[in-house]
């Protein structure tokens, strides 16, 4: 259990902007190290150099979580540069949509290398080094509402995240019974004010077909993030109590609770999907 946090290290992907600039702020508050980890180079560098003005200790390192390597190249930076990582945050998310039958090849496989890919590549290079060194540490996997209740027009998201919560429970029960020493939580966020609506920005060359469609009509995703969502500062709080108290499922809001509550309901009971609009 990570109850003392000042000198511990913290790696937290998808670090220079949102839900993980907020946890990585949240940490180094409560006086851990924290690597910084993520694919969009000026807002990495712009993250960290905020960070060190306030007295941070914090290292950035340029990371495509999709590939293995540069996963395994993370870890390795972590663990030469502070000895040791108590704390992993596979955080890293982007977003596509439109009907199911439209999203292309490409869409699925950057949404699922990015989302679901990022947390397993996370999990192979990390846990095993956080299982060797013996010491208390946690594992937190970003998901979302959406991996526990599944609307329409977002099937690649949708997947990926309910993977990484099928992922992140296995793991939970994978460390209890080989008695490690580390703690998971799930985080599933509901409408936070990030910029995922954008992700497109960080589209990799190497998946150059159709642009993701996430919806950016007056009144749409970007606009209800913004005007609704919580800031990525409360998400750090929580995420930081969970791990404190070792909370395993972690619902940033409790608007949601109804539609899951509807959702596992007609799975026991067998009933046919139906569908809560989230607002």
């Amino acid at each position: 259990m990570v109850h003392e946090f000042k000198d511990r290290v913290a790696v937290v992907t998808g670090a220079a902007s949102g839900i993980g600039r907020g946890m990585a702020e949240t940490f180094a508050a409560a006086g851990m190290k924290v690597v910084l980890a993520d694919v969009e180079d000026e807002a990495l560098a712009r993250t960290e150099r905020v960070m060190a003005d306030t007295g941070a200790v914090v290292l950035a390192v340029k990371t495509d979580v999709r590939k293995p390597e540069d996963v395994e190249a993370l870890a390795q930076r972590a663990y030469d540069e502070f000895g040791a990582v108590h704390v992993l945050c596979n955080n890293a998310g982007v977003g596509a949509g439109g009907p199911a039958w439209e999203q292309t090849a490409d869409d699925w496989q950057w949404v699922l290398g990015v989302n679901l890919w990022g947390v397993i590549n996370g999990i192979r290079a990390f846990v095993p080094r956080m299982i060797a060194a013996g010491e208390e540490g946690h594992i937190v996997n970003t998901a979302s509402v959406a991996g526990l209740r599944h609307g329409p027009m977002m099937a690649s998201y949708n997947v990926s995240k309910a993977g990484v919560v099928a992922l992140s429970e296995t793991l939970y029960y994978d460390l209890m019974l080989a008695s490690a020493k580390l703690h998971v939580t799930v985080l599933c966020p509901g409408f936070v004010n990030t910029n995922i609506a954008d992700s497109a920005r960080n589209r990799p060359a190497d998946l150059p077909d159709a642009l993701p469609r996430l919806p950016q009509e007056p009144g749409g995703l970007r606009d209800i993030l913004k005007e609704r969502g919580l800031p990525p500062s409360e998400v750090g709080r929580q995420v930081l109590e969970a791990i404190r108290g070792e909370q395993f499922y972690v619902i940033t809001d409790r608007v949601f609770d109804d539609g899951l509550r509807e959702r596992f309901d007609a799975i026991v009971e067998r009933r046919n999907p139906s569908f809560r609009p989230m607002l």
